[in-house]
């Protein structure tokens, strides 16, 4: 079994899969993307997780429903306006979406899941959205500008795609993600569309998803809230010609392996564009009396205000992540055993502090990427997180979101 990625890869990489999108002028920005669908020629598969926010947007509670039912054909997404806190009305628009979307597509209503994100507490202005759908033109390569609709304040699109190669043949597990703020998900993320042309028995499809998720996508933060539109979708159509893959089987393995890598490569790009961001953090927590140990103290470390001000000024102020390890709530953590890493230098080794070059180990930081290592001695458990450095145009953006 081999994976690679693919080049240029995206969500309608794997056969069977359409997407497309236009400007309908719900975002304020002229001539942006804003509305988008994502098609599968034949029924899919789905496993979906959501926003555990008490305050579920209206496409949260009509999506969940429709992901009940286990197949869907597709998907389609508004940006500029999350539909969130609107009532009984914001629940009639996000079900006419997909009542439009399907009469185009020639599908019923149920086929199709719906996304919405942007600003809350106000009304989706759906004549823009019955003027826009039919505008959209569906094509094999139209999962970049798919990327690209989605986006609120996210700088860039984020999507890859791999090719699973196994002794039955070939298949591909492409996706795309945004958000850049109001990230801190879980049993959820932002918005994040994956789909595959593997066949994938339901059962095992929604466990390995909730597994991947956990491992990658809940394992980012940003900025310590939580969207009430977060919306992680996984459809797999079969298209692909291959057996159908069960669960317990060298195939499910393979499958687990090629899905995390997917997750793996969009959680670190939704770190990498956080709001105001300049580096990409990475903490991997090895030595934990558990694994949900080393993931809660791993996400607590990524989402400490003051370890994150410490990487946006290159201050290799290694007592911050020690004690917001201690604060993380793990059962275990004994800080005589534990030892530390900052960008590969040693800091601090089972309770003592070592001597090291500040200048040194401070320009190391200046860099795109901030890897901190934190081995508790303890146990087997391990687990990595990611987040940014929290900077002046965080508050800018935030401020002047609206305004």
């Amino acid at each position: 079994m081999t994976i690679e990625f693919v080049s240029g890869g995206h969500v309608t990489t794997p056969l069977g899969f359409l997407a497309g999108a236009t400007s309908a002028g719900i975002k304020t920005k002229a001539g942006a993307l804003d509305l988008a669908l994502l098609y599968s020629e034949r029924d899919c598969d789905v496993a979906a997780v959501f926003t555990q926010n008490l305050v579920k947007g209206a496409p949260v509670l009509v999506s969940r429903k429709r992901v009940a039912a286990g197949r869907l054909r597709g998907v389609v997404v508004n940006s500029g306006c999350a539909n969130a806190l609107n009532g009984a009305g914001g629940v009639e628009d996000a079900i006419e979406m997909t009542r439009l979307a399907a009469a185009q597509l020639g599908l019923t209503a149920e086929g199709l899941s719906v996304s919405s994100t942007g600003v809350t507490g106000v009304r989706l202005p759906m004549d823009k959205v019955r003027a826009g759908l039919p505008q959209i033109q569906l094509g094999t390569e139209g999962g970049p500008a798919f990327a690209r609709a989605i986006m609120t304040t996210d700088t860039r699109p984020k999507e890859t795609a791999v090719s699973v190669t196994t002794s039955a043949g070939s298949y591909a597990i492409g996706g795309c993600c945004k958000g850049s703020g109001m990230i801190h998900p879980d049993m959820a993320t932002m918005l994040c569309y994956v789909t595959t042309d593997a066949a994938v028995e339901r059962g095992f499809l929604r466990d390995v998803q909730r597994d991947v998720a956990d491992r990658t996508l809940n394992m980012v933060s940003i900025d310590g809230d939580t969207s009430c539109s977060d919306t992680f979708l996984l459809l797999a159509n079969g298209a692909a010609g291959l057996p159908r893959i069960q669960a317990g089987t060298p195939e499910a393995n393979s499958f687990r392996e090629a899905l995390l890598a997917v997750g793996t490569h969009l959680a670190r790009e939704l770190a990498r564009d956080g709001e105001g961001a300049q580096r990409l953090i990475e903490v991997a927590v090895t030595g934990a009396a558990s694994r949900e140990d080393a993931r809660r103290i791993a996400r607590t470390i990524s989402n400490s205000p003051l370890v994150k001000t410490a990487i946006t000024g290159c201050d290799p102020n290694w007592g911050r992540i020690l004690v917001a390890a201690g604060r993380a709530g793990a059962n275990s953590l004994d800080e005589t055993r534990a030892s530390l890493r900052l960008q590969g230098e040693s800091l601090y080794e089972r309770g003592s502090i070592l001597a090291f070059d500040e200048a040194a180990v401070s320009k190391t930081m200046d860099a795109p990427e901030v890897r901190i290592e934190l081995d508790l001695g303890l146990g087997d458990g391990a687990a990595t997180a990611w987040g940014c450095d929290l900077t002046v145009d965080y508050v800018h953006i935030n401020a002047d979101y609206r305004t």
